[in-house]
């Protein structure tokens, strides 16, 4: 590839890298379940979720191996009882699985035999996505000068982040 075919090939790709950085961050969240050490026993899933916001159109990522555990969405007495009979859905296909919380009310996971007794079981509260807060009153029709730093500032950010990315790492 000629160095200027290179040189069109970066910017296009450092374009696109601020575009997708400054973009809002209205897009869904993927919550691995467990963090780090992911779908498996002896996990305090219930303290793991009491620090995660779960709204609508999110994603749970459960990380395991399906020889051993599988994933099962059930309703509250089957979770409260670890009563695997009779589960809602089986989302269990090859061991990184997702589901995506499409409304508004908890939700109810567990894994089967005999699993859920060894803590393999999460509870999950969905909310609505609050709404965006309103943007500050303009005076005449023209940005502050805060909102014009704040601007310039922003895609000063994205600028660097796209260039270390991809011009640096390229």
């Amino acid at each position: 590839m000629g160095a200027e075919k290179r040189f069109f090939v970066k910017f296009e790709l450092m374009l696109m890298a601020i575009l997708m950085v400054s973009m809002e961050s209205s897009m869904a969240a993927l919550h691995r379940v467990g963090g780090k050490l992911g779908w498996n026993p002896n996990v305090n899933y219930s303290e793991w979720s009491d620090h995660e916001r779960f709204y609508v159109g999110d994603w749970l990522l459960f990380n395991f191996d399906k020889r051993y555990f599988n994933v099962l969405e059930v309703n509250e007495t089957s979770y409260d009882n670890c009563n695997d009979q009779g589960f809602v859905k089986n989302i269990t296909r090859g061991g990184r699985d997702v589901v995506q919380l499409t409304q508004v009310r908890p939700y109810y996971f567990l894994s089967s035999g005999g699993y859920c007794y060894h803590g393999m079981k999460v509870a999950v509260n969905v909310e609505m996505l609050p709404p965006a807060p309103e943007p500050a009153p303009v005076k005449n029709g023209s940005l502050t000068s805060d909102a014009v730093s704040l601007k310039i500032f922003h895609y000063m950010i994205s600028f660097a982040v796209a260039y270390y990315y991809l011009v640096l790492l390229f």
